[in-house]
């Protein structure tokens, strides 16, 4: 951990100062079958490519909000760590209708039309496919993505004192007090480098998007992040426990 580090942007790029090549975030979506493993490396050129599609291909501006209405799965880490890199808040399950811009998944398009800013519809489909019929209204995240640049640089830099990150029904928090969060999180869970916490918790409060992302993110060790969880067995629970080398758990 580099006690410098303000914003999580800031622990995404020590990470990647560290040992880009690790594992950073593996998915397992137990409906669908699906198991992506994302490097430092990966996650971060998506959350490079997606932070400058926020701020070159949709205008977004610092203090602006985006309402994210998305599950817990590997594309909404990406969406929050973009979120924090351009500067704008990250609203977690906000109101569409007060946001500046809008990010859903494909249960949610009804509300999410709700916003009169721009609105980017995510498939979340197995590698990140797109849409087979682009919502209507939308643009398509996994049609637009690919053409942004692997590389992001913010036109202001992004203050550590600013609003980062709305939870529904929870507190607001700054840059530098997720940050903070994050760590004390990672402290009491007993996490270090290298350690893999598997989470089945949903990205609908602190507690899970500290545990599915940010505590180990701010350890310096990775989350192995699992949607549809209670569809596994115990046994099969114990096997992916192994398999993935899991060293802490938080379902």
């Amino acid at each position: 951990m580099n006690p410098s580090d303000r914003t999580p942007a800031d622990l995404l790029r020590s990470a990647f100062k560290a040992d880009q090549a690790r594992p950073l975030v593996t998915f397992y979506d137990d409906a669908t079958g699906e198991r992506v493993e994302l490097s430092v490396a990966t996650f971060a050129n998506w959350v490079a490519k997606t932070a400058n599609l926020l701020q070159d291909g949709l205008s977004a501006e610092p203090g602006q909000r985006v309402a994210l209405l998305l599950p817990a799965h590997w594309q909404s880490a990406v969406w929050l760590l973009a979120c924090a890199s351009v500067g704008v808040v990250a609203d977690v399950g906000g109101a569409p209708e007060t946001a500046d811009l809008v990010v859903s998944g494909p249960e949610t398009l009804d509300a999410a039309r709700a916003c009169p800013g721009e609105r980017v519809a995510l498939a979340l489909r197995p590698l990140g496919g797109r849409f087979p019929q682009p919502p209507k209204g939308f643009t398509d995240y996994a049609v637009e993505v690919p053409g942004m640049a692997d590389l992001f640089h913010p036109y202001e830099p992004v203050d550590p004192d600013a609003p980062a990150l709305a939870v529904a029904g929870g507190a607001e928090l700054t840059g530098a007090r997720l940050v903070e969060r994050a760590r004390t999180d990672a402290g009491r869970l007993g996490l270090t480098a290298g350690s893999r916490l598997l989470s089945g918790q949903a990205y609908d409060t602190w507690e899970g998007l500290s545990h599915g992302l940010y505590a180990p993110l701010a350890a310096g060790g990775s989350v192995v992040l699992c949607r549809n969880l209670d569809q596994l067995s115990p046994e099969e629970l114990e096997k992916r426990v192994e398999s993935e080398r899991v060293t802490h758990r938080a379902l």
